[in-house]
């Protein structure tokens, strides 16, 4: 079988329209466009990092722009969304629960699992069933409202959590549990499946393992546009070498196109309805954790953009800055900015914004200061200010100049 060969800026402008981010942002961001973003990217990695803003809140951002601030949470509340381990810890729709119940299945026999957790639900499997009792019978609970096995006793380990969180997060891995966060504090709420989940999605059969995963390869495929196999391995987290076979089959049946792109190096797969738009209307900020950009190879691959995230980096050794967001233009990522939401003083900080090689500097200032300006004012915050940091930074200090005159 011949593979389709695909020119690097095809395969670029297949993956920012298969990920919702080819075309300007709606005018209204109503419960539609939130489907519609789910549509497409199919989950949302959520993670407690709040320096600008929640980091589930800003994939909705770049797509749709100014949106409700709760709208993730009236999707949980509206039994369209749930929370699992589908990525890393993520918001997917409801429909997915059954094509990840195998992951459940592992969890129950120790695998694919935190060791430490496995652990501590195999040598402690009577309190576990305890905790689990006690949800059964008193409804949702967070881990410090639980009652069962006594007083609770943080460990110096995990993040000093107690034997009761411990319980609590393996009986959610296993999908003996799901949960529901407060959005005041973001702590989890943990309760039965069936009292969260629509019961159409309680109901539905249990695919066989590789079914399920075929088929989340599939969606990873639509999701991605083009990609290799360690992409769309790495989009659900299902192993390399379990992918790959799959991956055949599903070009045998028509349903995955084999495809060769310009300077990768691995051999690539096209979704068949994956679309190439002629040109890329974009201009957005991107989390770190935004499925355009989580799998860094790819990141690279795609847009010739090396990325880390620095949070953890010691701050003498950090290149841009503690928490950087890449900032897409057209197709292309032209600028990093280190970015912080200073509510005390109602300001969007940029210590830091630096240009990548080659853009036209003050092109990319005017349109990131837009950006800014808009961010600023979707967070409640009365202004930008611009630090001296990084090569892009007189550019961008004189375009929010010039935007506020």
């Amino acid at each position: 079988m011949t593979a389709e060969w695909l020119s690097a800026a095809a395969a670029r402008r297949i993956a920012l329209a298969a990920q919702g981010v080819a075309a300007p942002r709606p005018a209204r961001s109503a419960p539609a466009a939130i489907r519609r973003v789910f549509d497409r990217v199919r989950l949302i990695q959520v993670d407690s990092v709040n320096v600008l803003v929640r980091a589930q809140e800003l994939p909705l951002w770049t797509r749709l722009g100014a949106h409700d601030r709760d709208a993730l949470g009236a999707g949980v509340a509206r039994r369209e969304l749930f929370e699992y381990w589908a990525h890393e810890a993520s918001l997917v729709p409801v429909a997915l629960q059954p094509l990840l119940r195998w992951r459940m299945e592992d969890a129950r026999a120790g695998a694919g699992v935190w060791r430490t957790i496995a652990t501590f639900a195999r040598e402690r499997r009577g309190f576990v069933d305890e905790i689990l009792a006690e949800i059964r019978s008193r409804g949702p609970l967070s881990a410090g409202e639980l009652t069962a096995g006594g007083p609770k006793t943080r460990s110096s380990a995990w993040w000093g959590w107690s034997e009761h969180k411990r319980a609590l997060e393996f009986l959610f891995w296993a999908g003996e549990l799901t949960a529901t966060r407060r959005a005041a504090t973001f702590e989890r709420v943990y309760d039965l499946p069936a009292r969260v989940l629509p019961a159409e999605v309680i109901a539905a059969p249990t695919p066989a393992r590789a079914d399920a995963q075929r088929e989340l390869l599939r969606v990873a495929a639509g999701a991605l546009g083009v990609a290799t196999a360690a992409d769309l391995a790495d989009y659900f987290r299902i192993r390399p070498p379990v992918a790959r076979p799959l991956l055949g089959e599903l070009v045998e049946r028509g349903e995955l196109i084999a495809a060769t792109v310009e300077g990768w190096r691995e051999p690539a797969f096209l979704d068949p309805a994956a679309r190439a738009p002629r040109r890329v209307a974009a201009a957005a900020l991107v989390s770190p954790f935004d499925s355009l950009i989580w799998h860094r190879p790819r990141t690279e691959r795609l847009f010739d953009f090396h990325y880390r995230l620095e949070i953890y980096t010691p701050a003498p050794k950090r290149r841009f800055g503690y928490y950087v967001l890449p900032f897409l233009l057209g197709d292309r990522l032209v600028a990093r900015v280190d970015l912080k939401a200073d509510r005390a003083a109602g300001a969007l900080r940029v210590p830091g914004a630096f240009a990548e090689p080659g853009v036209e500097r003050r092109t990319v200032a005017r349109a990131l200061a837009g950006e800014l300006r808009a961010m600023a004012a979707w967070l409640g915050l009365d202004r930008v200010i611009a630090g001296a940091r990084g090569d892009l930074a007189r550019e961008l200090r004189a375009a929010l100049q010039r935007a506020m005159a």
